[in-house]
């Protein structure tokens, strides 16, 4: 019997959502929002969050500032039951790292301080923690700057002690989607982008060659596709489920929620196409409010709308 059934590594950071600017932003102007909130950020963090919220057993090793961002990500993690017990300190001088959503009408700006993203290093892992699980996932690729260039290594020694393994690269803010990608993708179970994401780690704009390439890559490739719901591609072979209509606030930490769902039917030995169900279900779910925990924090509510989903 495993320990957990998903373990994680990456960043636990803060998201700031300002909601109601002008489409423009002139400098040397205060502009105002109407809303804000502060929420968990950090794509590990939301889907470990989401995890724990649906049920799963989760373990997650961050490396955490002295500050009380770090305090209220770790307070969040830990009210749902995600397990820090190998959460580690960053170096003094290394605060939280915080994303800014400059929510417009039409569109929206995103603007971030990598902080403690970029300090989580190999040597900092426990390994036998993150293999005392029936399946690991890593988020944030392009990111976890002292991280990446080990994630192979980190791969084969989880993939040897019998894990399944998930990613998804989130973007690449430099835009080059180099580094030992390639090679990370041969431990891959299940690759999980977007439709830009999955283009850009193909080096295509069209999706279809996109699709075939990466497909070749990994045993499952699944894709988000926003309105258009999301698709799995098994070899040849390819299953779609339509989004779900729901009442839209924003979509941050959308496919990180998508990516909880997914997961948890999968480590739960559920159908390819429950897998997509659910995750369709849990990243609607998240755009029906700010953030993406907020509606994963009411158990009641998120069971609600799980079973009228899936019970109509």
């Amino acid at each position: 019997m495993t320990r957990f059934d998903v373990t994680l590594a990456g960043e636990a950071n803060s998201d700031l959502l300002l909601y109601g600017l002008p489409e423009a932003l002139p400098s040397e102007r205060e502009l105002l929002a109407d809303r804000m909130a502060m929420l968990l950020g950090g794509s590990p963090a939301i889907t470990a969050h989401n995890l724990a919220a649906l049920g799963s057993r989760v373990g997650f090793i961050t490396s955490y500032a002295d500050d009380v961002f770090a305090r209220l990500c770790l307070d969040e993690l830990a009210a749902v039951g995600v397990d820090l017990s190998c959460a580690m300190r960053a170096p003094d001088g290394i605060g939280t790292g915080i994303t800014v959503f400059l929510q417009h009408a039409a569109s929206r700006r995103t603007l971030t301080y990598p902080g403690t993203t970029t300090t989580l290093r190999f040597c900092d892992l426990n390994l036998d923690y993150l293999k005392s699980s029936r399946h690991f996932h890593l988020s944030s690729f392009f990111l976890q700057k002292e991280l990446m260039h080990d994630v192979p290594r980190l791969f084969a020694e989880l993939k040897q002690a019998g894990l399944t393994i998930s990613l998804d690269t989130n973007d690449d803010p430099a835009g080059r989607w180099d580094g030992p990608i390639e090679d990370a993708l041969r431990y891959v179970d299940i690759l999980m982008p977007n439709e830009h994401e999955a283009c850009s780690l193909a080096k295509t704009v069209d999706f279809e060659s996109a699709i075939r390439k990466l497909a070749e890559l990994v045993p499952l490739l699944v894709v988000k596709r926003g309105s258009r719901g999301a698709l799995v591609q098994r070899g040849t072979e390819r299953l779609s489920v339509p989004a779900v209509t729901v009442g839209f606030v924003d979509a941050v930490g959308a496919g990180d929620s998508f990516n909880a769902g997914f997961l948890h039917g999968y480590v739960n030995g559920k159908s390819l196409t429950h897998c997509l169900h659910l995750g369709n279900l849990a990243g609607a779910l998240s755009t029906t409010a700010v953030g993406g925990t907020t509606c994963f924090r009411d158990k009641e509510q998120m069971n609600k709308f799980f079973k009228i989903q899936i019970e109509p």
